[in-house]
């Protein structure tokens, strides 16, 4: 057993990060994680933290995986160790200020105090700006961890003060293990949510797990299929959109009360009561948040529809082309094959290029409704 077990796929960023673990001239203060969603960063970047904290069993050090500095860490209740994952649209510029805060203090029982931001790319250039100097000139036993999708998507001046490492897709085979031996998934159900997932761990196991989850993605796949002119596409980019939405407020309804009932005990306030003035605007703060969360929660869900899109119209191309490459979609081989037999190769990418712009357009906060129309009408078929 390792921390480095569940990190799959990613021999040459784990051999980089084990290494700089156990040997101080390999070791740097700051580090940049990069690799396509799905990859694992986050996965890889606890288990540096774990393998920095490893105190060791049976003269294993490096990430043991037995320890308790290793157990805690992982699951993330370790003292000296601090995750940023933010569910909103973008972490704030007061947050980072209180991981400067953090980082500057000595750690408590651990050998490092490791800061973990998953969502690197989430935050503004302002935002950025308060981090450099932290990530420049760190307290001596501080490493910072950041997770992102491509060097790019961070400053020149933040990347520049970070030692890079660079994820990269997993094998579904790999994947399909990992279900298989974690989560005692069949091993048929496991490949095919691997592949319908295109390798990415997190949602290859909610596939794989939740009957629901697989009969979304379906309905979302079946929709390219459905689309026979412009009233069909306007419906189906509606439909897209409730369904986000619906799933975005079962994920956060539950959490929100909570976290407002917390807040309103915090502040000695009993149920039913008035709100005095004075602490409306903490109540107000909250909400606020809530509803940040609520937005980043919708774009996820269209974004990881239009993902699944993008997918079949890949198997769509790939039949086309009579490439001898296995389909993402294999379960779905009716309609990719209808499809294909409808279109040409051209028309093909560019419905793959209009899928590719509504994604750019809903991080641009265009309104979803009107950049999923966009698409759906740009799927139809085109005589």
């Amino acid at each position: 057993m390792s921390v480095w077990d569940d990190v799959v796929g990613q021999p040459d960023a784990v051999a980089v990060l084990r290494r700089a673990a156990t040997d101080p001239a390999a070791m740097t203060h700051a580090w940049l994680l990069t690799g396509p969603p799905g990859s694992g960063r986050s996965v890889a970047a606890r288990a540096f933290a774990a393998a920095l904290q490893c105190t060791g069993t049976d003269g294993e050090t490096g990430g043991c995986g037995r320890c308790r500095a290793c157990t805690t860490t992982l699951a993330g209740t370790h003292p000296d160790l601090t995750v940023v994952a933010t569910d909103k649209v973008v972490i704030t510029i007061d947050e980072v200020r209180d991981l400067i805060m953090t980082a500057s203090r000595t750690p408590s029982s651990g050998r490092f105090r490791v800061i973990v931001v998953e969502d690197a790319d989430r935050m503004a250039e302002r935002t950025t700006n308060v981090l450099l100097k932290a990530i420049e000139e760190p307290p001596p036993h501080t490493v910072w961890v950041l997770c992102a999708p491509s060097a790019q998507d961070v400053l020149p001046t933040i990347r520049s003060r970070c030692r890079g490492v660079v994820l990269r897709v997993p094998p579904a085979q790999d994947v399909a293990e990992l279900l298989v031996r974690r989560d005692d998934i069949d091993p048929a159900v496991a490949l095919t949510a691997a592949r319908a997932a295109q390798s990415h761990v997190g949602l290859a196991r909610r596939l794989a797990r939740d009957a629901d989850a697989r009969e979304r993605r379906d309905a979302v796949l079946e929709i390219a299929r459905r689309i026979r002119g412009v009233g069909d596409a306007v419906l189906a980019a509606g439909e897209l959109v409730d369904v986000a939405k619906a799933e975005a407020l079962a994920a956060t309804t539950e959490r929100d009360a909570v976290e407002k009932a917390e807040l309103l005990r915090a502040l000695g306030v009993q149920e039913g009561d008035t709100l005095p003035p004075r602490l409306r605007s903490q109540l107000k703060q909250l909400e606020d948040d809530q509803k940040r969360r609520a937005t980043r929660r919708q774009r996820d869900v269209l974004d990881r529809s239009m993902v699944d899109l993008l997918s079949l119209y890949r198997d769509v191309l790939v039949v086309q082309l009579g490439a001898s490459v296995d389909l993402v979609n294999a379960e779905h081989d009716g309609t990719v094959r209808a499809l294909a037999a409808d279109s040409t190769p051209e028309q093909t990418i560019r419905r793959m290029d209009a899928i590719g712009v509504a994604r750019e357009r809903l991080e641009g906060n265009v309104a979803p409704l009107l950049a999923l129309e966009a698409m759906t009408v740009a799927l139809r078929p085109q005589g």
